[in-house]
């Protein structure tokens, strides 16, 4: 058994009786939406036609939201519904961005996620959901596909119809009859700044405004009528990316300087790496628990875990990570050296910790931009950075007798400082395989984000610290100079995160 719907968008008149009955029984807040309708025009006046697109979940085979969920609170049926529990939600929004359909949102009075559950509390009883029930032109269908005798299926098997955005290979379950192709692929409409009786003030306007996007043009298909749309990461995740760097970091380049020098630790190794990396650990922590919704929860990960999700593979790496950074302190009070195996898988860890989120942010199928499979190596050369320009930085104070680690230290930043620009300029250089990519790098290279992109990640971020390192190096410059570099390099790695997830966002997914 697979219930699916389809949607005939030859006799859909646009008249929101399907957004209206969902909303009522689900007691679906204001603002929020499970079914919504899109309506298009093409043609100039007085030559112009209106199209419409009922828009929901997609009751996938592949649900990304069901990968990604860290606690199992979206889950996959039986019959083939993708139902949610919001007891076990905590609100992460990891679903919003793996959905390529933008068809979750935050229910502003659970603080948890929700979305069209196929009206499973009737469909249990034999009964139709709502939205097929209320349809005044029969435009809705709804049934099991694989049952030959059901209307749903006699349309998929005879007629034409279309599916959204079927490179995702999520297999949707959710047909349409006779739908306009640009209805299903929001990058193919011309953008505007109101609609026939409403004005625009969301994120997707102010954005298209300022990215410099074409003027109107009313020989284009025109989106004339949507809902809002907020699935964002904020600053926080931001913010993680580049304190979990700082935190894999303080000890992985430790564990490098220590096999490089060859020395008794001193206290640095001993105290100084392990204390920054609890404390950026303890600060990525932090930030990940209340980015949360619902961050009285955030104990789900662990009692009720997917572990198929980043998310909680990640949460126990880290626990780990910090379990090794606990013994690395202990030993360097305690004992006064560090064991060279404590070391190494400390340094693995770190690795680890730092690269791990490569594989959650693709797990995040809805963003094009973050599924680069150098995301991955540019996560590891970003934490060498970090844990470079730290040692660089406590190298120039007195005191730590880390006198002759600061050339040592400088190279190791010179070396991942511009193994992390290479990729930087690589992903900017390879030719989008997406519309939705070639929109977020147009955002990222030449958009709203490009000054910042330039002038902070790349020139002070990057091109400044690689050039006063490298005098380091080279023994014509001293403290001040490493200490600025140590600076900028840190500087460079927070606003190139920053920058990736808002780009990555900056596509509209509906």
């Amino acid at each position: 058994m697979r219930y699916g719907f389809v949607i005939d968008q030859d006799r859909c008149i646009g008249c929101h009786a399907c957004t209206v009955a969902c909303k009522e029984e689900h007691q679906v807040p204001i603002g929020v939406f499970r079914t919504w309708v899109k309506y298009v025009e093409k043609g100039a006046f007085p030559n112009t036609r209106r199209h419409f697109a009922v828009l929901r979940c997609n009751h996938c085979e592949d649900a990304p939201c069901v990968a990604i969920c860290p606690t199992r609170a979206l889950y996959r049926r039986p019959d083939g519904i993708v139902d949610f529990d919001n007891r076990r939600c905590v609100g992460c929004k990891s679903c919003m961005q793996a959905c390529p359909y933008d068809a979750l949102y935050i229910d502003p009075n659970t603080q948890t996620a929700a979305k069209c559950n196929f009206c499973a509390h009737r469909v249990e009883t034999g009964l139709e959901p709502a939205c097929v029930i209320v349809c005044p032109t029969q435009a809705i269908l709804a049934g099991d596909l694989d049952d030959p005798a059901s209307r749903v299926s006699r349309v998929v098997a005879n007629e034409k119809v279309s599916v959204r955005k079927p490179q995702k290979g999520t297999r949707p379950k959710l047909f349409y009859v006779g739908v306009d192709g640009d209805l299903l692929e929001p990058t193919r409409l011309a953008p505007q700044p109101g609609y026939v009786w409403a004005e625009r003030h969301d994120a997707a306007a102010s954005e298209a405004a300022a990215d410099g996007a074409p003027a109107f043009d009313s020989s284009l298909t025109r989106e004339v009528y949507d809902v809002p749309h907020t699935t964002r990461w904020g600053w926080k995740i931001g913010a993680y990316l580049w304190t979990k760097s700082v935190a894999a970091g303080a000890l992985l380049v430790a564990a490098i300087l220590l096999a490089w020098v060859g020395s008794a630790p001193g206290a640095f190794f001993r105290l100084v790496s392990p204390g920054v990396a609890l404390a950026a650990l303890a600060v990525t922590s932090a930030l990940l628990v209340f980015d949360l919704k619902r961050p009285e929860r955030f104990f789900y990960l662990i009692t009720k875990p997917n572990f198929r999700s980043w998310l909680v593979i990640g949460a126990w790496i880290l626990m780990a990570y910090g379990a090794l950074a606990t013994a690395w302190l202990a030993s360097g009070l305690f004992l006064g050296r560090i064991a060279a195996p404590l070391a190494w898988l400390a340094a693995a860890l770190g690795a680890a910790s730092a690269c791990y989120s490569a594989f959650l942010f693709a797990q995040a199928r809805g963003r094009d931009l973050w599924q680069s499979p150098i995301f991955l190596w540019h996560l590891l050369a970003q934490t060498l950075v970090a844990g470079s320009a730290i040692a660089l930085a406590a190298a120039a104070v007195p005191g730590l007798g880390m006198s002759a680690l600061r050339a040592p230290a400088a190279g190791i930043l010179v070396a991942s400082a511009s193994a992390s620009l290479l990729m930087i300029l690589l992903e900017a250089a390879i030719a989008p395989a997406s519309e939705d990519l070639k929109r977020a790098h147009h955002h990222l290279l030449h958009g709203r984000l490009a000054r910042r992109f330039w002038a902070l990640a790349v020139a002070l971020g990057s091109l400044a610290p690689i050039a006063l390192a490298a005098l380091v190096v080279a023994g014509y410059a001293g403290a001040w100079a490493a200490i600025l570099a140590a600076t900028l390099g840190l500087a460079g790695v927070w606003w190139f995160d920053h920058l990736w997830v808002e780009a990555g966002q900056s596509v509209p997914l509906s």
